[in-house]
């Protein structure tokens, strides 16, 4: 069940367990996770004692992981299907770009600002800890494919991901695409995220990366190269 409370937006699920790749992060059994809006130029690091006054000024006492963002909660859009529900904001005024080797930086390295991508996902399913730590990737995948078609970046420099599974039942051991946990979680991600943009953006439609006053990009430069092989006696190894 998902609600908002000024600029706090619950997702209830008693007894899930949940990962989350925002801070603290980790794995843990709550009765919900949470995302909320934080002011402009907002620097401060103590942020379990800020999230838990956040919490508490919104009323909600069930305690769970929670995400930060400059999105208005306005702008959260929730999407779902029988069994998978996300919660998303999505705001891509700070663009992490990545471009094709050689190419030129599209966009500025100023200080982030606002631009987060932050989802939520409750699945009533029992999830193995592999399959539920593998619906991160599927997330984020579903993530950057809708960021891709409506602007030209696959995410921002601060998104996070939580994601719950039900505390009981026969366990699902494999939550790649194809699986129907899968599937429902690509489509509630894209639906989710497309629905927040239009909401924030409006008809102008979000900002691409290379028109935004802000953003990041990858200049990394790797080398590539084949594996060595090893000889062996009998063989190569294999």
């Amino acid at each position: 069940m998902g609600l908002r409370v000024g600029g706090v937006a619950q997702l209830r699920a008693p007894g899930y367990r949940w990962v989350s790749t925002g801070h603290p992060g980790g794995l843990r059994r709550a009765d919900a996770a949470y995302n909320m809006q934080v002011p402009k130029g907002f620097s401060r690091t103590d942020l379990s004692a800020y999230i838990d006054t956040r919490l508490a000024r919104a009323g909600f006492t069930t305690d769970g992981f929670a995400l930060l963002t400059g999105v208005d909660m306005r702008h959260a859009r929730l999407a779902r299907t029988a069994e998978t529900t996300v919660i998303a904001t999505a705001g891509v005024s700070n663009p992490a770009v990545l471009p094709d080797p050689g190419a030129p930086v599209p966009v500025s390295s100023k200080p982030p600002r606002d631009g987060t991508v932050n989802i939520l996902i409750s699945v009533d399913m029992h999830l193995t800890d592999a399959a539920l730590f593998n619906l991160i990737a599927v997330a984020a995948e579903a993530k950057a494919a809708t960021l891709l078609r409506m602007t030209d970046a696959p995410g921002t420099s601060s998104d996070a991901i939580v994601i719950g599974c039900a505390p009981g039942g026969a366990p699902v051991p494999f939550s790649g695409s194809v699986t129907p946990v899968g599937a429902a979680v690509r489509a509630c991600v894209r639906d989710a995220i497309a629905a927040s943009l239009r909401s924030r953006y409006g008809q102008a439609g979000p900002p691409h990366g290379g028109d935004a006053a802000h953003g990041s990009t990858t200049s990394v430069r790797p080398r590539v190269a084949p594996l060595r092989l090893m000889d062996f006696p009998d063989g190569d190894g294999s």
